[in-house]
C-alpha cells in the first residue's frame, strides 16, 4: 500500500480543483485586461494630455500680440527672445499633441511635451500650487508614454506590425 491509500488523500482534491479554476480565471482576466483595458488606458492618457496642450496652443493663436506680451512679461523663458519662445511654444503645443493623439512618434511627442511642461513650470513664477499639481500630473502621464510607448491602439503599433522593426 502506498501513502496516499493509507491517508485517503488523492492528488485531485476539491481544493486543488478550485485553485486551478481560480488560476485559470485570473489568467483569462489578465489576458482580457491586456487585450482591451490596457490599450484603452494608453489611448485615454494620450488623448487627455494631448487635449490639455492643444487647447493651450489654440488659446495662444487667438491673440498673437497678447501671447508675445505674455512671453515678454510673464513667462521668463531663459535664453530665447520672447517672440521666438512664443512661436516655439505655440508650435509645440499645436503639433506635438497631434502626434501624441495619433500615437505617431508618440515617444517623441511625449518627450517634447515633457520639456515644454518643465519649462512652463520653471518660467512662470506666479504658478499656483494647483497649477503646479496639474503640471506634475501631466508630467507623470507623459513619462508613462515616454517609457511605455503609445500602446497598441496607435499608429506606431500599426506601423510596427505592418513593416516590422527597422533593423
Amino acid at each position: 500500500m502506498n501513502d496516499a491509500s493509507l491517508t485517503g488523500s488523492t492528488s485531485s482534491t476539491p481544493l486543488a480543483g478550485s485553485t486551478g479554476a481560480l488560476l485559470s480565471f485570473a489568467q483569462r482576466s489578465i489576458a482580457l485586461i491586456e487585450r482591451w483595458l490596457t490599450p484603452l488606458f494608453d489611448l485615454s492618457i494620450r488623448l487627455y494630455v494631448a487635449s490639455v496642450f492643444f487647447k493651450s496652443g489654440l488659446t495662444k493663436i487667438q491673440d498673437w500680440s497678447s501671447t508675445v506680451a505674455l512671453f515678454q512679461y510673464e513667462y521668463q523663458v531663459p535664453v530665447l527672445p520672447p517672440e521666438l519662445a512664443a512661436l516655439m511654444g505655440t508650435a509645440g503645443e499645436l503639433g506635438l499633441p497631434v502626434l501624441l493623439a495619433l500615437g505617431l512618434a508618440g515617444r517623441f511627442g511625449a518627450a517634447g511635451l515633457s520639456v515644454m511642461n518643465v519649462i512652463a513650470v520653471i518660467s512662470y513664477a506666479d504658478l499656483s500650487d494647483l497649477g503646479r499639481q496639474d503640471h506634475v500630473l501631466w508630467g507623470a502621464l507623459l513619462l508613462v508614454i515616454l517609457f511605455h510607448g503609445s500602446g497598441r491602439w496607435s499608429l506606431d503599433y500599426w506601423l510596427k506590425q505592418r513593416w516590422g522593426s527597422a533593423h
